[in-house]
């Protein structure tokens, strides 16, 4: 049902683009590698490729019963050797610009999917986004793609992004909080650890933002991943049986393990006047809440200004007491600031504001004044600080241990090191291998098909080995929608003058789930093949390389969960009595269950197969349902019973189109000859026009644009056809199924026939398809209030009714003049408002 919300609405837009005339590019394709296939493959002891191929063609009907207009001519599967030959060609350009490389790294390892993941695939909490499992550390030589080399470009274009709305702002949120930037300072603290052979330069370097705090710094961290923390574990058994231990923590752990007798020196204790308590030797944790791939893997503890430096020092310290160095500031009348002494020294001050009398000769000096100082003065004492910056993000980590994923294009030499394979031997295909590999057997296929993996060395001729690690499917999906634009170009991932022509993508629809993952991946690939010569402009200056100008985060679709109450299983749909559908029991004990809504899911039983409701309802009011419930951005509770709704609207237009034929002679517009109730219905019916071409083009608010169109045809239905002006019911009923057609075409199809049924009809020499009709387009003048329409006023004297609401309508002509149901005669402007 996530499928069929997402493509209904790509394809209303598609639609609505062509009928005002757009050259419209909707294709479709298949993003078919990854661990689920592989891992549903080995499930049922099959090829991953046939087990892919299968449900593709399940899926294609699918998409074809929804009634969709992808452009088939350019589908493609990402798992086919003449796609991903394109993506290895990517990958061997990356690496001939430095931008692919292998290093040797502590890597997230899913013990599950028996695979390495990126950062960006692992939650907050430390568990793989796939599999659910808990991700170790260990250490690996794997591929990374430097995504950090574009990162002042990937922040600042958010800016481009911004622009009139094209994305939304929670997810330029989201990806900016992802790339992380902070300015700050890097501060070197010399370290003592006496007894113990440690030879590599002792130091421990920690970044900072909030460089006037060191004056409060109580004790240093490191991560378990830290040089120090690693040399140390091989010597200190306690602390390695600690560091294997942490994977098992809770994320939210505090844990830490005290270097005994190790101890680090606060740089400023180097400084004359410095105060006694900055001299003290500062004590040295090993501590999970530390990330080794933020900042220098390290982190100045300083409990009276940070939360989670508070919380470990409770932990580990007791009631020892916390250090507070800065303090909220007041500012005098004469515009000097004061140290304040009103805040409680059990709370966090996490704020700016002005150093205490704790620290010495800047005792009063504001935060940000104080950390320039500070870093100047310890820079020329020795180069213990310097102005730094820091990033959260770090290179995109692409090798995956698995075999359903497009073939790292390298072989590995003990001569020549890692080779590129050449362009010309592209595509490196992946190897057919036997039964037995898809019946649960562990690790990775690749690493034991010799026959494929024992080649030669392009460089020297000497015996080499082919890269058994597979790319995460993430490549595929960062580059594919530029494949559509060329889609059966044989040399290259496309031609310069297709990606000029169709790039960057005008409008693309997709969840907020890929905020981080796809669309930052994407982002990167794109900016990266702006610098080449396959897409030269990049879109323009004003697109700096941006794939995709406007996106629209379409929501989940949940569905009707029930739980027992007592265990909190989910409940199968055959263990749930519905005989009376608004009191549900469990069928066996007769209690009513837990009621809830919830993303969709095998494991919940709450999933609907979009086919049966296809066959069950049809097309036009399966997919006009899934508009009507919900705005496109916000979660679809889907509520089958509600579709009735949409099937008697569906038939009032039957109804309306019905007693609506055309006169002999159609006028191009019935203005000239209406009743002040008929101008009412035109008036109406332009109104409507604006609101959906709006709802089309700029709001996508899909959900009203239904609304409106059921409104409109409500009003035309309450008009008596005997009563009515026949060219302005045929004109009003024209435009309701022009603008109902990019929601239910083969409804707006059938009426739209039946409606020319005495003109000829459909081919019978009459009109064509609805599909092939213009958009219709509001009358302006009419909009503005100049032409024909009508205008509901509420007339007061002195804050009454002057007249009685229904006798208060006025009819507003093109001259400007007024005439209301009260006299017949013509009042100019000022006259009504006088009288």
């Amino acid at each position: 049902m996530g499928h069929l919300r997402v493509y209904t609405i790509s394809d209303v837009l598609a639609r609505c683009r062509r009928m005002q005339g757009y050259n419209v590019l909707h294709p479709i394709g298949w993003d078919a590698f990854g661990l689920p296939a592989e891992n549903a493959a080995i499930e049922r002891g099959v090829d991953p490729a046939e087990w892919t191929k299968r449900n593709i063609g399940k899926m294609k009907e699918q998409l074809c019963a929804m009634g969709v207009s992808f452009d088939w001519s350019r589908e493609f599967m990402t798992c086919d050797p003449n796609f991903y030959k394109h993506t290895q060609r990517m990958f061997l350009h990356l690496h001939e610009c430095g931008l692919a490389y292998q290093a040797e790294s502590f890597v997230n390892y899913d013990p599950i999917d028996r695979t390495v993941l990126a950062n960006e695939q692992v939650d907050a909490a430390g568990f793989s986004w796939r599999s659910g499992a808990k991700v170790e550390k260990i250490k690996l030589k794997q591929w990374f793609f430097k995504i950090t080399a574009f990162k002042e470009e990937l922040l600042r274009d958010l800016n481009v992004l911004a622009k009139d709305n094209g994305w939304p702002e929670r997810v330029l949120s989201m990806q900016r909080n992802w790339l992380g930037k902070s300015e700050g300072a890097r501060i070197k603290f010399r370290v003592s650890i006496p007894g113990v052979n440690y030879e590599a330069d002792c130091t421990i370097e920690a970044f900072t933002t909030r460089p006037d705090t060191l004056f409060g710094v109580q004790y240093l961290a490191v991560s378990s991943t830290h040089p120090i923390a690693a040399s140390l574990a091989k010597q200190l058994p306690d602390l390695n049986t600690f560091i294997d231990a942490i994977p098992s923590l809770p994320a939210d752990s505090k844990a830490g393990f005290l270097l005994s007798g190790a101890f680090a020196a606060n740089p400023l204790s180097y400084l004359d006047g410095s105060p006694e308590a900055v001299k003290a030797p500062l004590p040295i944790y090993v501590a999970p809440y530390v990330l080794g791939d933020y900042g220098e893997g390290a982190v100045m503890g300083v409990p009276g200004h940070d939360a989670r430096d508070q919380a470990f020092w409770r932990q580990n310290c007791g009631e020892e007491e916390i250090r507070i160095v800065v303090e909220p500031s007041r500012v005098s009348t004469a515009g000097q600031q004061h140290s304040s002494i009103s805040h409680p020294v059990d709370e966090v001050f996490v704020h700016h504001g002005v150093l205490t009398a704790r620290c010495g000769d800047l005792t009063g000096v504001s935060s940000l004044e104080a950390s320039q100082k500070i870093v100047s003065k310890l820079a020329q004492a020795g180069e213990y600080a310097v102005h730094a910056e820091s990033w959260r993000l770090r290179d995109w980590l692409i090798s995956r241990q698995r075999y359903w994923g497009t073939p790292i294009p390298m072989v590995h030499c003990q001569q020549c090191g890692a080779v590129p394979v050449p362009a010309e031997e592209l595509p490196v295909e992946l190897p057919k291998l036997d039964g037995e590999w898809f019946q649960g057997k562990g690790g990775n296929p690749l690493e034991s098909a010799e026959d494929w993996m024992n080649t030669t060395c392009p460089t020297c001729g000497e015996g080499a080995k082919r890269d058994t690690d597979t790319m995460d499917t993430f490549v595929d999906s960062s580059w594919y929608f530029m494949r559509f634009a060329d889609a059966h170009n044989v040399t290259a991932p496309f031609g310069p003058s297709a990606a000029e022509a169709f790039l960057p993508v005008d409008i693309y629809v997709g969840g907020v789930e890929h905020a981080i993952l796809h669309l930052l991946y994407a982002r990167f690939l794109s900016k990266f093949i702006a610098t080449t010569t396959l897409w030269p402009s990049g879109g323009g200056p004003r697109n700096n390389g941006e794939p995709f100008q406007k996106l629209i985060s379409q929501g989940m679709v949940h569905g009707k969960t029930y739980s027992d109450p007592d265990t909190g299983r989910f409940l199968k749909p055959e263990e749930v009595d519905l005989t009376d559908s608004a009191k549900p029991r469990i069928a066996k004990t007769g209690e009513p269950p837990t009621i809830s809504w919830e993303k969709m899911s095998k494991s919940k039983h709450n999933g609907v197969d979009p086919t049966i409701c296809i066959q069950k309802y049809s097309a036009d009011a399966t997919r006009a349902h899934i508009l009507f419930q919900a705005p496109v951005t916000e979660v679809l509770e889907w509520d089958e019973s509600r579709i009735i709704g949409i099937q008697r609207w569906f038939s009032r237009i039957w109804r309306l189109v019905a007693a609506a034929q055309p006169p002999p002679t159609i006028p191009p517009t019935p203005l000239c000859t209406l009743t002040p109730a008929e101008s009412h219905l035109w008036a109406l019916t332009h109104r409507t026009i604006s609101s959906a071409t709006i709802a089309l083009t700029s709001s996508f608010s899909l959900n009203t644009l239904i609304s409106s169109l059921m409104h409109l045809t409500n009003e035309l239905s309450a008009a008596p056809p005997s009563a009515t002006n026949p060219a302005l019911l045929y004109h009003a009923t024209s435009a309701l199924l022009r603008m109902l057609a990019p929601v239910a075409p083969a409804v707006a199809e059938e009426c739209w026939e039946r409606l020319h049924a005495e003109t000829g009809g459909k081919g019978k020499g009459g009109v064509g398809s609805v599909l092939d009709e213009a958009f219709p387009v509001a009358d302006a003048a009419l909009e503005r209030g100049q032409r024909g329409g009508t205008q509901t006023c509420v007339v007061q004297e002195d804050g009454r009714f002057r007249v009685d609401r229904s006798m208060a309508r006025i009819f507003i002509f093109g001259d400007l003049k007024y005439k209301t149901k009260i006299a017949n005669g013509m009042f100019k402007k000022d006259e009504i408002l006088k009288d």
